[in-house]
């Protein structure tokens, strides 16, 4: 079973119908109790960093999470703020992130003749591969996903990036520690795309 992680920050109707769509027995839940149970977590999220990591701790979650990914390394998929809060902090905020990542998220910054580039980064973009992992398989030489942040996380580590995404400048938009995935695009609102690599990640039981 995968669990979508409702801690109030995300649109989880669109990801729970993606997983049905490609067949994935997934819930959208809460409860502690469900956590513990997983096969696989999503963690969404559409906001604020520190509002996301309140919601987590008011919710009592953090501690769950932490031993369902780092002590029993339980497969989780984190999805735009999702991903970010691996991260050890932004600049969005005040508050420590998860920290499962050795890396920050900054805001875009443009320079020269990319300041008329506006922000948030919205739409569609292609995706650099970093490095071959079966989460892009059967993608094709040009995978397109849809994007909405104004936020990147930066690795600091070239080991935890899976892929890269122009927009004004090279950044993070996919990132892979063991079992930790995250995503900086919407995979739920990218078609074709983002079923395919949902499904990779369903799959895959490494």
């Amino acid at each position: 079973m995968i669990v979508i992680i409702d801690y109030g920050m995300g649109n989880l109707g669109s990801i729970l119908n993606m997983m049905k769509k490609i067949g994935a027995s997934a819930v959208i839940s809460s409860k502690i109790s469900d956590i513990e149970k997983a096969d696989k977590l999503i963690l969404p999220g559409v906001g604020a960093f520190d509002n996301g990591m309140k919601n987590l701790s008011e919710r009592g979650l953090i501690q769950v999470l932490n031993d369902k990914v780092i002590k029993d390394a339980t497969p989780i998929l984190g999805i735009c703020l999702g991903m970010q809060l691996f991260a050890k902090r932004s600049e969005e905020g005040i508050l420590d992130g998860l920290g499962w990542i050795d890396a920050e998220t900054v805001k875009f910054r443009f320079e020269g003749d990319k300041t008329d580039l506006k922000i948030p980064h919205m739409g569609w973009n292609y995706l650099k591969i970093a490095k071959e992992h079966p989460l892009f398989g059967d993608l094709g030489d040009k995978p397109r996903f849809y994007f909405v942040h104004s936020y990147h996380v930066v690795c600091n580590s070239s080991e935890d990036v899976l892929a890269t995404t122009y927009y004004g400048y090279d950044f993070v938009s996919s990132i892979n520690r063991g079992n930790i995935f995250g995503v900086q695009f919407h995979p739920e609102k990218s078609h074709k795309f983002g079923m395919r690599l949902l499904t990779n990640w369903a799959k895959d039981n490494r």
